[in-house]
């Protein structure tokens, strides 16, 4: 990808490299001066394209966003597994300091909303416009308002 490529990308919000980049070093960072400055440049990039993700989220991989942070909420409690798949449009919120913790391999879809303190267990399926707010089984595919469990894949 040329330089032009990549900042024309960026101006999109689909260049999430750079991002992601700065947003490890945040999380490595020792330095106060140094961290909110850092937390600075993250939410002016993330404001920029619509979204937000918290200084205090957890994840454990870069999730991927084919979208970029278009419309992307993440609470600053909110812990994410690997290999998660995270549409535009997606509030992933906190009610009294507490958020989701997703498993690993999830997919959320476009315009779902979880919010509380709740558990998605790995390998879920969560549709477009969903919204959760209990615990989701792994294995399980999510859809409608409210949340209802339409699969159940036993991996015994």
């Amino acid at each position: 990808m040329s330089t032009r490529e990549k900042l024309a990308a960026w101006s999109k919000g689909d260049y999430m490299e750079m991002y992601w980049a700065m947003f490890w070093r945040r999380e490595r960072c020792q330095g106060k001066i140094w961290r909110d400055t850092l937390t600075f440049l993250l939410n002016r990039m993330a404001r920029r394209h619509g979204g937000y993700i918290g200084s205090g989220a957890k994840f454990w991989d870069e999730p991927l966003l084919p979208h970029g942070l278009h419309g992307v909420y993440i609470s600053r409690y909110a812990k994410i597994g690997a290999g998660c798949c995270i549409y535009h449009n997606v509030t992933i919120g906190e009610v009294d300091g507490k958020a989701p913790e997703i498993g690993e391999h999830c997919l959320i879809g476009a315009g779902a909303v979880l919010v509380g303190g709740i558990k998605i267990g790995d390998y879920v399926k969560i549709g477009a416009g969903a919204v959760v707010h209990t615990d989701i089984p792994s294995h399980a595919t999510v859809v409608a308002q409210p949340a209802r469990v339409i699969v159940r894949e036993d991996k015994r």
